[in-house]
């Protein structure tokens, strides 16, 4: 196996944050986000960005780490007890979108790169992907996001489609809920399947197709009127996504056992959410229709709109 590049991985994290945070901000009147670049003893950085407030994202948090240590945390080691011990290097960038808007939906990307142990010993594999999390469901919708993601990584093999689109399904799954996050996306985990290079390729162009993926749906919901009632739904629907991130999410546990900054941590969390005790959905509403078409496994990549 080649040797794991993290300064290029990171140059490439660092370039891709930029360019997202300048899209999200074309939307915006005069938000901006909150730029931090905090270096840690063991050159390590911590470069958090957060908008709040803004006219068409409620909060948009696209956070980059470079971080070390001498070894793993328990998240890091609980399905990999072989690395317990080694010292390691994690690169990541990872965002949320919480737009103000029902009818847009949120949206979650991570992409990082472990390396545990050092020189030709050392083990490396990638992470991340990227998922969708409708408040109300449109078809055209779907079928551009899960289109997209296949366009993604499908020249890498055919085979990476169907296996990233399954696992993420498993992924974002709130057991106690018995009901999916989102209508799912990519997702991939000690992804180290041949050489580094090759890899990284599959990763990047996940990274790339984020924007194209996600912000055509931005751009057609977002002038969408809505009231009251949906704003309500809304609130409700985002109090799953809390659950999940406290309850669920091994990249929240492992940030939090790692001693990462909880402002960076948490800054994923929507600005606002409800829970209503017992809420059941009028029958053929809109609310219910998320429900029974868009929050069940659906082979949208292969439908047509």
């Amino acid at each position: 196996m080649s040797t794991p590049a993290v300064d290029d991985f990171r140059e490439y994290l660092l370039a891709l944050q930029q360019g997202v945070c300048d899209k999200v901000e074309s939307y915006e009147s005069g938000t901006r986000f909150v730029c931090e670049r905090l270096v840690g003893e063991r050159g390590g950085l911590a470069q958090p960005r957060v908008l709040s407030g803004g006219d068409v994202f409620e909060r948009a948090a696209v956070n980059f780490s470079h971080s070390s240590g001498d070894r793993l945390s328990s998240a890091a080691t609980a399905r990999r007890p072989d690395l317990v011990g080694l010292s390691y290097q994690a690169v990541s960038l990872s965002l949320i979108m919480h737009p103000r808007n029902p009818y847009v939906p949120t949206t979650h990307m991570n992409l990082r790169l472990f390396v545990a142990g050092q020189g030709d010993a050392a083990r490396w594999w990638f992470g991340g992907g990227f998922d969708l999390t409708p408040y109300y469901g449109f078809d055209v919708d779907a079928i551009h996001w899960h289109q997209t993601a296949r366009t993604a990584v499908e020249p890498f093999g055919e085979d990476h489609y169907p296996t990233m689109k399954a696992a993420c399904d498993r992924y974002f799954f709130l057991p106690h809920r018995g009901e999916p996050r989102g209508i799912g996306g990519l997702f991939f985990d000690d992804f180290n399947d041949g050489d580094f290079e090759g890899c990284r390729a599959l990763v990047q162009s996940v990274g790339d197709a984020f924007s194209a993926a996600y912000f055509p749906i931005v751009d057609r919901r977002k002038a969408q009127s809505y009231g009251d009632e949906q704003r309500a739904f809304q609130q409700v629907r985002r109090g799953r996504y809390v659950e999940f991130n406290l309850l669920q999410d091994r990249g929240t546990l492992y940030g939090l056992q790692a001693g990462a900054r909880v402002e960076s941590v948490l800054a994923s969390m929507p600005p606002s959410v409800s829970w209503s005790y017992c809420r059941e959905e009028k029958p053929g509403s809109k609310e219910a229709e998320l429900y029974e078409r868009f929050l069940v496994p659906r082979d949208w990549a292969n439908l047509s709109d």
